[in-house]
């Protein structure tokens, strides 16, 4: 692209205005690369990543791969021990951390590895508190380093490590995914090609960088194809629409939550006069799609569905609604995935008389599975740093006797057509009177219920009771939820054994940075009363009403005296 378009603009970072050319990019990833190599790395070492969205984070990685050296991307929003464990896995021998990141890195310092180099860049303000732990300066070491290439010639190919990146870490601590170059290169491909984009398209990334949608399939389209990406800081809904606006964009990033929470943002300008006409990403929860689409006039949504290590990726290319993907059920083997089926608690893959992984009907949820094969790149499974983690994602005799799978862990459902369906996270799906309950599918509603508004399901055991009550937590903030309207719309809404059975009122949920809503401690939680600012409620059936869970009722419903 250099080449080709040497003034084009290649990164554009909303914060500041500030604009790189494909000239500029390329000039300051050969100066990554001089200062690798001037610092003695060699190929296969990793330096992590851990800093906000900037330009400067794409020069690092692409400018470190240069010379074989792998990056790590640390999640921002970790501190203290999964900051440590994040850094540790990936065996780093040095760490650039940006100024704003000080406080975290100060808090760790005396816990990272021996030898652990530290690099600071930004406006560094508290220059004595990075002297406390021997941090450098690295704009100081950059100027040093010439613009021109390194006279290197990279010993790796197109199947070895490029970098890491890890898991969301929503049911345990984060894992380190192994990107390779061949998986990077197919993860941006794919999606230039399968939802249209075009070279003079102007992509509005504000996905966090250490994801892959933010770094691979959006950073992608710049370093394959030649797109202009604007960088943002971090994601605002309120001002999304302004941004893409102001800066022409034609395309837009989404996961997660995103798309619901622009819903929830009162109707702006901007929203009815940008030129975006694609929309790319996953985790489009089917309750708000149509009303997405309708209101900001999204002429194509690019669903897709994977995982950063995944090899069963699946995109939706015709805009169904709903769906995250297709696979052809009268060509199956083409792309060799499959819906399996599994325990009822999904932990374990069930099999046939010859010990083979027994296929879903159309209908019937399951757990996707892809072959693997060494020998084909788009089959590949490279798996995490840690070698334990990685042989605990893979299954044998899945498809045929003697063969291995990559498992994903998340339930999916297929209809008689082939388009795939995302239904749950595996553990996610409860079990209430007697009927199987999807989490996913439940907070979609009651969102939509609520305006939009964040909501995590999950069941709850209570003592002598079969199954697991349903409970939502909801971000509720200022006046109060009025329980007698919301239940009717309930019943409206749901069969009898899918309505929550406890309400957790709360001021906001946790949320990754790639806007999962985290259960973990939610469900250890329960329906306690734990804290004076939340209000936890209870469907007293008979009455037909939610009531306030006070210490009496916990008590009573503890020891079976209330009836469920």
């Amino acid at each position: 692209m250099v080449q080709q378009h040497p003034d084009k603009h290649a990164l554009i970072f909303e914060a500041t205005g500030e604009v790189w050319s494909f000239k500029e990019l390329q000039e300051r990833c050969n100066v990554v690369a001089h200062w690798a190599l001037a610092q003695g790395w060699a190929e296969g070492d990793v330096v992590a990543l851990y800093m906000e969205n900037h330009p400067l984070v794409v020069a690092l990685w692409l400018g470190l791969a240069m010379v074989g050296v792998e990056a790590a991307f640390i999640n921002y929003n970790l501190r203290q021990q999964p900051l440590l464990h994040c850094v540790g896995v990936s065996g780093a021998r040095a760490m650039v951390f940006g100024a704003e990141m000080t406080k975290a890195v100060s808090e760790v310092a005396g816990s990272l590895q021996p030898g652990m180099v530290l690099f600071c860049t930004g406006d560094e303000e508290n220059k004595e508190k990075l002297c406390s732990f021997q941090a450098q300066s690295l704009e100081a070491l950059l100027t040093r380093s010439p613009t021109h290439p390194p006279n290197y010639k990279l010993k790796k190919d197109f199947n070895d490590r490029l970098f890491y990146i890890y898991t969301s870490g929503t049911t345990g601590m984060p894992k380190a995914a192994i990107v390779v170059h061949s998986r990077y290169f197919r993860i941006a491909a794919f999606g230039f090609h399968s939802f249209g984009l075009r070279p003079d398209d102007i992509v509005y990334n504000c996905l966090p960088l250490y994801h892959s949608a933010g770094t691979i399939m959006g950073v992608g389209q710049c370093l394959l194809f030649g797109l202009t990406v604007v960088i943002r800081r971090k994601f605002s809904a309120s001002r999304f629409w302004d941004d893409c606006v102001k800066h022409n964009c034609s395309v837009i990033q989404y996961i997660g939550e995103i798309c619901r929470y622009l819903l929830a943002q009162p109707v702006c300008p901007s929203e009815a006069h940008h030129r975006v006409r694609v929309a790319i990403g996953n985790g489009l929860r089917p309750s708000v799609w149509e009303e997405f689409v309708r209101r900001f006039s999204i002429q194509r949504v690019g669903e897709f569905y994977g995982a950063t290590e995944c090899n069963c990726s699946l995109i939706n290319i015709d805009g169904k609604v709903g769906a995250c993907g297709f696979s052809s059920r009268i060509l199956p083997n083409l792309y060799p995935i499959r819906l399996v089926k599994a325990t009822e608690d999904k932990k374990e893959l069930l099999r046939d008389s010859q010990g083979l992984c027994i296929p879903c009907l159309p209908g019937e949820p399951g757990i996707l599975v892809g072959r693997i094969s060494d020998t084909d790149p788009l089959r590949r499974f490279d798996g995490y740093a840690d070698q334990d983690l990685t042989n605990q994602k893979i299954a044998h005799s899945v498809f045929q006797m003697g063969d291995s799978a990559y498992v994903s862990g998340d339930v999916l459902v297929m209809d008689e057509y082939g388009y795939m369906y995302f239904r749950d996270r595996s553990g996610d799906t409860f079990r209430w009177r007697g009927e199987n309950v999807s989490t996913t599918e439940l907070e979609g509603v009651l969102s939509g219920l609520l305006g939009h508004t964040d909501v995590a399901v999950y069941g709850v055991s209570v003592p002598g009771v079969e199954g697991k009550a349903g409970m939502a937590a909801i971000a509720h903030t200022g006046g109060s939820l009025d329980l007698e309207e919301f239940l009717s719309a309930v019943q409206k809404a749901l069969p009898n054994y899918a309505r929550p059975i406890f309400l957790r009122l709360m001021p906001s949920l946790d949320t990754t940075g790639t806007f999962k809503i985290q259960k973990t401690r939610l469900q250890k939680e329960g329906f306690k009363p734990q804290d004076t600012r939340e209000e936890i409620y209870f469907l007293n059936s008979c009455a037909g009403r939610y009531e306030a869970v006070t210490d009496k009722l916990f008590k009573a419903i503890m020891e079976g005296e209330v009836s469920l």
